[in-house]
């Protein structure tokens, strides 16, 4: 009983942590909330497996858009329904997210906020010195040459925008989607992108703090339950003592 208890409250602080995390991301631009659920996990050994642990289960995320804000910043993007923008991960490979609060840095690299650089038709896209940028909603890329007229408008790259399926895609612990399979999704031209506007997070935050009061007092409950096992584990060796 007091495994079972202790195995209880360990998973309830797992999940206070994904909730947790949620709560903490509330305000994180294009940020899909984690979601969990407790399941039941048999206890094996000698004999039957007649009790069973609660899990708590990492289910994927919430696929829900978040409401979206106009900013009028020429380099923030939302995309309009389904859909991601392509980025590259740390480790080099493709992945994708919602984040569209993007950036230049000095040598004219297009990032995400959190520096994951987005990838065009041709690998990470790099902007030219410019008087004006624009992005448009096939994700088209367009700048006017500094020191040139608003007429010298050229197209630099598109952004690569894909809508795989939504049971295909795994959250990954820095936040980025990627395809299951490891493989990489085509550009889709169907999804479109708003400029000069951002998606918020789509965490219910009422939601999230109910669930924070409520796993506190489950995690309460569990150790209750260790307490009373610890007391009838002694209370039953003080018995055997007496045989």
């Amino acid at each position: 009983m007091l495994y079972v208890a202790m195995t209880g409250a360990k998973q309830v602080m797992q999940a206070q942590g994904i909730n947790n995390h949620n709560i903490a991301n509330a305000s994180t631009t294009g940020f899909r909330a984690d979601l969990q659920a407790f399941g039941s996990l048999p206890i094996y050994g000698d004999g039957f497996p007649t009790r069973v642990n609660a899990v708590a289960e990492s289910i994927g995320f919430e696929a829900e858009s978040g409401t979206i804000a106009d900013t009028g910043r020429d380099l923030d993007v939302a995309i309009r329904g389904s859909g991601w923008i392509a980025v590259q991960a740390a480790d080099g490979k493709e992945a994708y997210t919602r984040m569209g609060n993007l950036r230049l840095t000095d040598t004219g690299l297009l990032e995400t906020a959190t520096g994951q650089p987005v990838i065009g038709d041709g690998g990470p896209i790099t902007v030219p010195l410019n008087n004006q940028i624009e992005i448009g909603a096939d994700g088209t890329v367009s700048v006017v040459p500094q020191g040139l007229g608003p007429e010298t408008v050229s197209s630099v790259s598109r952004i690569k925008l894909v809508d795989p399926d939504r049971r295909s895609l795994v959250k990954g612990d820095d936040g980025l989607v990627r395809l299951r399979s490891g493989a990489t999704a085509p550009a889709s031209a169907d999804v479109q992108l708003i400029s000069g506007a951002l998606e918020a997070s789509n965490v219910n935050l009422p939601q999230a703090l109910i669930s924070m009061i409520e796993l506190s007092r489950r995690f309460d409950l569990e150790v209750r339950a260790m307490s009373t096992a610890e007391q009838t584990e002694a209370l039953a060796t003080r018995l055997l003592s007496l045989t």
